[in-house]
């Protein structure tokens, strides 16, 4: 989409199609169960991961629905969140993209960590992974979140890839 054509709004945001689905992963992470059951840490860095964690378990069910471009889109809208975010926290123009692109690296890191553990069904890996890339309070629970995180997992692997993408994942508020 080039810049003219977005400011003048004459064409359509391809990302618009995966923004339902966006916002059900905000919503997920939203869940006061990752904070209270679990024990994940209720900061800035604990809802990343959380955010981090819900996405890789979306990103692996788009995957082997072959739905890479949707993937692709799904993320954009990730890093424009953070981006926005950053901005929020002050973070000033000059070093935004530097920031992001960690946070990038972040996402990928996690995705290639929790991707073989999810689709294999190894609780202890994913537990591994997730006490490597969770922040959690002192009594913190990596083996609940790893938990919930298979359920969401095996719940998307059941639902059709259409239903995914339009985020009628059929849970209510929680995960």
């Amino acid at each position: 989409m080039s810049f003219l054509s977005k400011l003048l709004g004459t064409q359509k945001d391809p990302r618009d199609v995966v923004r339902p689905l966006w916002h059900k992963v905000v919503e997920l992470t939203r869940d006061p169960s990752w904070y209270a059951d679990c024990k994940v840490a209720d900061t800035v860095a604990g809802r990343f991961d959380m955010i981090t964690a819900v996405l890789s378990v979306v990103v692996v069910r788009m995957e082997a629905a072959d739905s890479h471009q949707q993937s692709a889109l799904l993320c954009e809208l990730f890093v424009e969140d953070m981006d926005g975010q950053l901005r929020e926290f002050g973070i000033n123009d000059v070093v935004v993209g530097k920031h992001v692109g960690k946070l990038m690296s972040s996402l990928g890191g996690r995705l290639g960590a929790y991707r073989p553990a999810l689709t294999e069904g190894d609780a202890a890996r994913l537990e591994a992974a997730i006490t490597r890339n969770v922040t959690f309070t002192e009594d913190g629970s990596p083996a609940c979140v790893a938990g919930k995180l298979q359920n969401l997992h095996d719940h998307l692997a059941r639902m059709d890839a259409d239903a995914l993408i339009v985020a009628d994942f059929g849970l209510g508020e929680s995960a």
